[in-house]
Formats: structure tokens, C-alpha cells, sequence
């Protein structure tokens, strides 16, 4: 079955940066469409950035110039690479597979002013 886990997130200082990750299994990856969505409290889920089974990159406004996603299509892996991070940054991650209505437990990143 489908198999999302995310990790990676702490506590880190504005300005700061963190890598996220994400495992992915139980369907074909390679060509899969990956995204990270962010969810931070009292507020609906929001997409941060996406990618492309042949590597097309997509950004939110507020992930710009900051952020990166990518792949590692070997491994089944997404990972979300975050500099300069904000106390606005704080939330909950989720990575998904485009498409499925499946979201695996999210990893908490918190950032300190």
C-alpha cells in the first residue's frame, strides 16, 4: 500500500535551515508528480512546491528563493531543502504523491524568532 514518511523537521532559529525528507513506496515513483504541503496551526493545508516525475519544479510565493525540492528517484525519495527559514515557516510538512488523497504523519518543523 501506499507509504508516505516524512522526517527531518526540529526546532531551528530564524535564518536557520532544515532538509526535509520523504520515503515514499507502494507505487510506481519514478514518473510519480511529488509535492510538500505545509499545515500550521488553525490554518488549512497549504502547497509549498512541487515536482515533476521528470524533475519540473513548482513554488509557492512564500517558498521562492528560499526553498528546493527535489528528487532522488533511486532511492524514492523527496526532499525539501529550506534556508532562511521564518517563524512564518512553522507548521506541520507533508510530502504526497499528486493526486492521491493519501497523507502520511507530517514532521514538525518549528522556527524560533
Amino acid at each position: 500500500q501506499v507509504q508516505l514518511v516524512e522526517s527531518g523537521g526540529g526546532l531551528v532559529q530564524a535564518g536557520g535551515s532544515l532538509r526535509l525528507s520523504c520515503a515514499a513506496s507502494g507505487f510506481l515513483f519514478n514518473t510519480a508528480p511529488m509535492a510538500w504541503y505545509r499545515q500550521a496551526p488553525g490554518n488549512q493545508r497549504e502547497l509549498v512546491a512541487g515536482i515533476s516525475g521528470k524533475g519540473i519544479t513548482n513554488y509557492a510565493d512564500s517558498a521562492k528563493g528560499r526553498f528546493t525540492i527535489s528528487r532522488d528517484n533511486a532511492k524514492n525519495m523527496v526532499y525539501l531543502q529550506m534556508n532562511s527559514l521564518k517563524p512564518e515557516d512553522t507548521a506541520v510538512y507533508y510530502c504526497q504523491r499528486v493526486g492521491l488523497d493519501y497523507w502520511g504523519r507530517g514532521t514538525l518543523v518549528t522556527v524560533s524568532s
